[in-house]
């Protein structure tokens, strides 16, 4: 299944289809203002800036799974991300990564397909131009790891 047919709400409780994205690279990240991890914002704001114009985005999901790192309303996440990071890349609603009844169908999807689900705040999927997951990379790779920089390189260059 493709992870770009599903739907979701922007951080503004917008509806945001994620068949915007086909055709294109993303790197799905489960994100927390509040964690040990969080100045991963800059390094994966730099990833969507350098590679943005070749069809590749970052896209954060914010999530309150570990260490209720997350406690924001979407009104304090986006003040969070903009202010202290500037963050242009887009930004949902807050989702249940951890399996069980409230894990949201994204993060259900993302796990089926790749046998893996985060075990804390910046895990990373990167997805395919097609929808397909391509590879998940664990919270502690850094947006700029070069094992994640190429597979984004060639993610992009897959036809």
């Amino acid at each position: 299944m493709s992870i770009y047919a599903l739907s979701t709400h922007t951080l503004a409780g917008d509806e945001a289809k994620l068949s915007e994205f086909s055709g294109q690279v993303t790197l799905i990240v489960n994100v927390a203002s509040a964690c040990g991890k969080t100045p991963q914002y800059a390094g994966l704001e730099r990833l969507h800036r350098k590679y943005k114009g070749r069809g590749f985005s970052v896209l954060g999901f914010p999530s309150n799974d570990f260490g209720r790192q997350e406690p924001g309303t979407p009104e304090e996440i986006r003040e969070f991300c903009s202010t202290k990071y500037q963050v242009t890349f887009p930004m949902f609603e807050k989702l249940r990564t951890k399996p069980g009844a409230e894990q949201s169908s994204l993060y259900g999807a993302l796990g089926k397909a790749s046998g893996e689900l985060p075990n804390w705040n910046f895990g990373k999927y990167l997805v395919g131009k097609n929808g397909e997951v391509i590879r998940y990379f664990a919270p502690s790779v850094e947006p700029e790891d070069p094992k994640l920089v190429a597979s984004i390189e060639a993610a992009l260059a897959a036809s």
